[in-house]
C-alpha cells in the first residue's frame, strides 16, 4: 500500500489540477471523505471480544477501566477520562492502546469545540506516537490483532489531520491504509464485531463520493457499497463491545443529514441522550430529529429539558452552556420554519455572552447559522461575512469545514445541514 500511494501520488495530483472545473463537486464530496476519515478513526475506540483486555492481556479490571474511560469521553467528562487513560498508560508502557485512548481524549476535546492550535498539536503528537508504537511492535514480531486495530485507528486519525491541512490525496491513502490494518485485525480475530465500525464507514462513504474522489476509489479497486456499509454499522451498533456508541453516533449523523431516515435518527438519538445525559450534542440532535418529523411537543420538551439542565448545573459555565444549546436548538427550529429574523435574535443572544475558554463552539457555530439565515433570504454578501469570520477564527470549533462548503454554495431551504 505504501508503494502504491507513492507511485501514484504525482499522477493523481496532476489529475486534480487537470480537473479544476470539478472542484465544486470535489468540495461537496469533501464533506463525505471528511466524515469517512474523521469517523473511521474512532473505530479505534473498539478492540476485540468481550472479556479481553485492550492491551492484549486477559485482565478484566483494565478492560473495565477502558470501558469506563470511553463512557466518560462520550459523556464529555474529559478531565476524568484523561486521568484514567494516563493511569492505564503508566501500567502498560510500550503498548499502543493507552497511547490511542489519550489521542482520543484530545480528539474528543476537538469535536467539542476546543479546536485551538495547542489542542491540535497535542492530538497530532499523541496519534503519531500511537502509529510509531504499533509499527515498532509489528517490526519486532509482536503485532497481534490489537496492534493492527490501533494502527488502523491511528492511521485514520492521521488522515483526518492531513485532511484538515487540505492534503486530500495523502488523507485518502492514509484512510485506505487504515482499512488494510483493520482488515488484518479482522483476519486475525474473525469474531471481532468492533472492527465493523471502520469497515462499514469506509464502505458507506466511498459509495457516496463523486468527481475526482470517485476516480480515486476506482483506482484503489474499492467502489464502495452504501447498503453494505449501513449493514456493518448496524451490526457494530448492536453487537460491538467498545465501538457500539460510535457506530450509533455515525448512524445518527447518516440518517439525519444524508439518508433522511428521520424515524431511525430519532430512535438512535433518544438512546444516546439517555445513555449520556451530560452530552448536549446528542440532546440537540434529538431535538433536530423531532423538528424535522414535525413532533412539536417532543421538541419543546427537549428545549425545556436543556434549560432545566442549565438551571440545575452548579458551575456557572456549565449552566450557560446548556442555556445556549436550548437557544441554538430554537434557532434551528426557526431556520427550518423560515422565521429567519427570530433565528437571528436567538443567535445574537448566544453571542452576547461568548465564552472562548469554556464554550468556543457557541462562538463559531452561531455565526454559521447567522450566515445561513441571510443566505436563505437571498442576501449572499451578508452571509459571506459570517462564513469568512469563521474561516478567520483561531478556534473555529470545527465549523470551518461547513463554512468552506457554504462559501462555495449556499444552503437550500430544506437543507439537512440547517440542523447541524
Amino acid at each position: 500500500m505504501y508503494f502504491r500511494a507513492g507511485y501514484v501520488a504525482d499522477t493523481l495530483q496532476k489529475s486534480l489540477d487537470t480537473h479544476a472545473s470539478d472542484m465544486t463537486k470535489y468540495s461537496c464530496s469533501a464533506t463525505c471523505i471528511q466524515a469517512m476519515v474523521l469517523l473511521l478513526v474512532l473505530s479505534g475506540a473498539s478492540m476485540a471480544r468481550q472479556g479481553q483486555d485492550p492491551v492484549g492481556a486477559l485482565k478484566p479490571a483494565v478492560d473495565e477501566q477502558v470501558l469506563k474511560g470511553i463512557h466518560l469521553l462520550y459523556n464529555r467528562q474529559f478531565d476524568e477520562a484523561e486521568a484514567l487513560f494516563q493511569a492505564v498508560k503508566a501500567r502498560f508502557p510500550g503498548k499502543p492502546a493507552p497511547c490511542f485512548y489519550l489521542a482520543m481524549v484530545s480528539w474528543s476535546r476537538l469535536t467539542a469545540g476546543f479546536w485551538c492550535p495547542a489542542m491540535v498539536g497535542q492530538y497530532k503528537e499523541r496519534i503519531d506516537q500511537t502509529v510509531a508504537v504499533a509499527r515498532a511492535r509489528i517490526t519486532e514480531g509482536k503485532g497481534d490483532s490489537f496492534t493492527y486495530f490501533y494502527l488502523g485507528g491511528a492511521l485514520g486519525f492521521d488522515g483526518r489531520f492531513e485532511l484538515m491541512k487540505g492534503n486530500w490525496i495523502t488523507s485518502f491513502f492514509l484512510a485506505s491504509d487504515a482499512i488494510e490494518a483493520l482488515k488484518t485485525c479482522q483476519e486475525m480475530d474473525p469474531d471481532n464485531k468492533d472492527v465493523l465500525l471502520g469497515l462499514g464507514t469506509f464502505d458507506y462513504y466511498t459509495a457516496r463520493l463523486s468527481g475526482v474522489l470517485k476516480f480515486l476509489t476506482y483506482f484503489l479497486l474499492h467502489k464502495g457499497d452504501k447498503e453494505e456499509g449501513l449493514r456493518k454499522l448496524t451490526i457494530a451498533a448492536h453487537e460491538a463491545v467498545y465501538s457500539a456508541t460510535e457506530a450509533k453516533s455515525m448512524l445518527l449523523h447518516i440518517y439525519l443529514f444524508l439518508e433522511n431516515d428521520l424515524v431511525k435518527a430519532l430512535s438512535i438519538s433518544e438512546d444516546l441522550s439517555e445513555t449520556y445525559p451530560l452530552n448536549s450534542r446528542f440532546r440537540v440532535l434529538q431535538g433536530v430529529s423531532c423538528i424535522r418529523l414535525g413532533k412539536d411537543a417532543q421538541y419543546r420538551e427537549i428545549v425545556s429539558g436543556l434549560k432545566e439542565q442549565g438551571r440545575h448545573s452548579k458551575a456557572k459555565e456549565a449552566a450557560a452552556a446548556w442555556r445556549k444549546r436550548a437557544l441554538y436548538l430554537e434557532s434551528i427550529a426557526d431556520l427550518f420554519g423560515r422565521d429567519y429574523a427570530n433565528a437571528r435574535i436567538k443567535l445574537w443572544e448566544i453571542l452576547a455572552s461568548q465564552d472562548p475558554e469554556h464554550d468556543p463552539a457557541m462562538i463559531a457555530w452561531p455565526r454559521i447559522k447567522l450566515g445561513m439565515s441571510y443566505d436563505l433570504e437571498g442576501d449572499r454578501d451578508r452571509a459571506m461575512e459570517f462564513y469568512e469570520q469563521v474561516l478567520d477564527m483561531t478556534n473555529a470549533a470545527g465549523a470551518q469545514f461547513l463554512a468552506q462548503k457554504l462559501s462555495k454554495k449556499p444552503p437550500r431551504k430544506e437543507d439537512p445541514f440547517l440542523g447541524y
